[in-house]
C-alpha cells in the first residue's frame, strides 16, 4: 500500500511540475516585464500617425515643423486640439496592470492582430516607434488596449471615437478665419481701416454694430469639411453668391460663397479645394446690411 501511495504522490508531483512548466511562461508574459508603448513614448517623438480600422480604411496624419497636416488632402492643416486629445489620451497612462493576456481574450476584447476596432501606428523620423490596438469598451470613456508585439490587455481612459477616420473629422475648422482684416471689399460695399478707424469706400463711417458683426463673422468662421467631387463639379460654372476680397496683416485672400440645394460652400484663394459651410456662417457673411456697413443708414 505504501508503495502505491508513494507512486501516486510521485505521479502527482510530476503532473504539477509539467503544469508549471507549460503555464508558467504564459503567466510571465513579456507584457508584464516590458512596458506598453504608452508608457515609453512621448508626443514630442512622434511625427506620423496611421489609424486603420478592421475594414482597412486608413487615415494618415503627418507633422511638418510644429504643425500637423493631412498629406492626402493637399496638406491641409489638422485640428491641433484633436491631435493633442489623441496623443494625450493614448500616452498618458502609467503603472496600469493588464486585465487579461490570453489569445482568446485578445479576440474577445477585439485587440487581436486580425480583429480590432482601431490599429494606431506611431512613427518618428521614418521609423515605427510602436503601435496600439484598440477594442471594446469596458465602461464610460474606457477602452481595451494592447501594445503591438505584447500580450497584455489593458483598460485605459480613452475613446475609440477620439481616433476617427475621415479627413473631415481631422481638418482644422478654423482654416479660413481672418483675424485682423484691414480692408474688406464686396460688390456692394467696401470698407477699410485707416488710422485705427474704419471707413467705407463712400466716405461714411460703418455702423458699429454691423461692423462688429462682420468682423466677428470673419474671425470665427468655421468650415465643416471638404466638398465632394460631385458638388465641386455642380458648382464649377456657378456664380458665387458673395465674393469678398480681404487684405489683412496675414496677407490678401479672396473668399467666394455659394449655395446649392440647401447646402452651403466657401472657396478660398489660398487653397485649391471647395469647403462646406454651415448655414449660420453663410448667413452671417451674406446678410450684411449694405446701408449700415457703408455708413448710409439713417435711423428713425
Amino acid at each position: 500500500m505504501k508503495r502505491v501511495i508513494t507512486t501516486l504522490l510521485l505521479v502527482t508531483l510530476i503532473q504539477c511540475a509539467l503544469v508549471a512548466i507549460v503555464y508558467w511562461p504564459q503567466q510571465m508574459d513579456t507584457s508584464q516585464s516590458v512596458k506598453p508603448v504608452w508608457e515609453t513614448l512621448t508626443a514630442a517623438a512622434i511625427d506620423e500617425i496611421r489609424i486603420v480600422d478592421e475594414q482597412g480604411q486608413e487615415q494618415l496624419l503627418q507633422k511638418n515643423g510644429e504643425h500637423w497636416q493631412l498629406p492626402g488632402q493637399h496638406t491641409l492643416p489638422v485640428d491641433p486640439e484633436r491631435i493633442e486629445k489623441l496623443l494625450q489620451g493614448l500616452l498618458s497612462h502609467r503603472d496600469g496592470w493588464p486585465v487579461a493576456h490570453s489569445p482568446a481574450a485578445r479576440q474577445r476584447f477585439e485587440v487581436a492582430n486580425y480583429h480590432f476596432q482601431r490599429h494606431i501606428s506611431l512613427f518618428g523620423e521614418g521609423e515605427q516607434l510602436g503601435d496600439i490596438y484598440l477594442g471594446t469598451s469596458p465602461g464610460f470613456r474606457k477602452v481595451h488596449a494592447r501594445s503591438g508585439g505584447q500580450g497584455g490587455i489593458y483598460s485605459i481612459s480613452f475613446n475609440v471615437f477620439d481616433a476617427p477616420l475621415g479627413a473631415d473629422t481631422w481638418l482644422d475648422p478654423r482654416l479660413l478665419q481672418v483675424r485682423t482684416p484691414m480692408r474688406i471689399s464686396a460688390d456692394a460695399y467696401s470698407i477699410h481701416r485707416d488710422g485705427g478707424q474704419w471707413q467705407s469706400g463712400s466716405g461714411g463711417t460703418p455702423e458699429e454694430r454691423e461692423l462688429l458683426s462682420l468682423l466677428a463673422a470673419l474671425r470665427s468662421l468655421q468650415i465643416k469639411g471638404v466638398a465632394s467631387a460631385m458638388q465641386e463639379q455642380q458648382l464649377k460654372n456657378t456664380e458665387a453668391t458673395l465674393v469678398l476680397d480681404i487684405d489683412s496683416l496675414a496677407g490678401t485672400v479672396q473668399l467666394q460663397l455659394y449655395r446649392l440645394d440647401g447646402y452651403y460652400f466657401i472657396r478660398s484663394s489660398e487653397y485649391p479645394l471647395l469647403f462646406t459651410l454651415s448655414a449660420w456662417d453663410y448667413d452671417r457673411l451674406t446678410t450684411v446690411d449694405i446701408l449700415r456697413i457703408s455708413g448710409k443708414y439713417v435711423g428713425e
